[in-house]
């Protein structure tokens, strides 16, 4: 067990796990917009398309393309290394039936410690079920379900969570102040970007609290368990909160 545990965390298993959630998303959003000549993408997609285009990078092939070689690399780089050697399947297996699990208990957990933040401050959350993606066909929310798990995960715990903590040590802070700062700042971001654009949320203390811990136990995932494993566990939550709605 100590040792699915240590493989399973390194460079090589989480971003291998990772790349078929790229890929599903990916193909999902592509036969989307061709079936219903209506393009569709997860918001922290969009933006990091857009941060990516200032370095020449525009078409989907080639952030996928970018991101894959990204992977690649380092995984290279940690078998050079000689951390892990080969890859075995029953370990990915293994990971997504953590993932599963994760997910299946993540919305009674943060719902338990939302509601008890919330009726202390006189607040009570209500369920807002999917938001507004419980609008959209069944096909188009799993398509970005799998585009949240991915592009929000990569973007607010690898890139931003994983910055500042670089930024922050940098500063002289110590390592468990400035892991704590980085959570909490990353959270916040994570929690304000679900009430911007056009499947947004309408803001609501309660939902915006939520989010928050949510941000905070996926960044405290990420950090426990790798980037492969939270972005699954992020992408299996939001599918399996879809197919919750009632009537669908």
């Amino acid at each position: 067990m100590r040792r699915y545990f240590d493989l399973s965390r390194s460079h090589t298993y989480s971003l291998l796990f990772a790349i078929p959630l790229l890929l599903l998303y990916e193909a999902g959003a592509a036969w989307v917009t061709v079936t219903s000549e209506t393009p569709l993408r997860n918001g922290a997609d969009v933006l990091l398309r857009t941060l990516l285009a200032a370095g020449g990078v525009h078409s989907t092939l080639a952030l996928t393309t970018f991101l894959v070689a990204v992977a690649g690399l380092v995984v290279i780089l940690e078998w050079r290394r000689k951390r892990v050697r080969g890859v075995e399947a029953k370990v990915f297996a293994g990971m997504l039936a953590e993932s599963a699990l994760y997910a299946a208990l993540f919305g009674v957990v943060v719902g338990t410690a939302t509601q008890w933040v919330l009726e202390g401050a006189g607040f009570r959350l209500a369920a807002d079920g999917a938001g507004i993606l419980a609008s959209l066909p069944l096909a188009e929310g799993i398509v970005l379900s799998l585009g949240a798990g991915i592009y929000e995960e990569l973007l607010f715990r690898v890139l931003l969570a994983g910055g500042l903590l670089v930024l922050f040590r940098s500063g002289g802070l110590p390592r468990g102040r400035a892991g704590v700062f980085a959570a909490l700042l990353s959270a916040l971001a994570f929690s304000a970007f679900h009430y911007i654009g056009p499947y947004g949320y309408p803001w609501e203390l309660p939902s915006f609290t939520f989010r928050f811990l949510a941000g905070l136990a996926f960044s405290a995932l990420f950090l426990v368990r790798g980037f492969g494993i939270a972005a699954w566990t992020h992408a299996l939550y939001d599918v399996f909160l879809l197919f919750l709605i009632p009537g669908r």
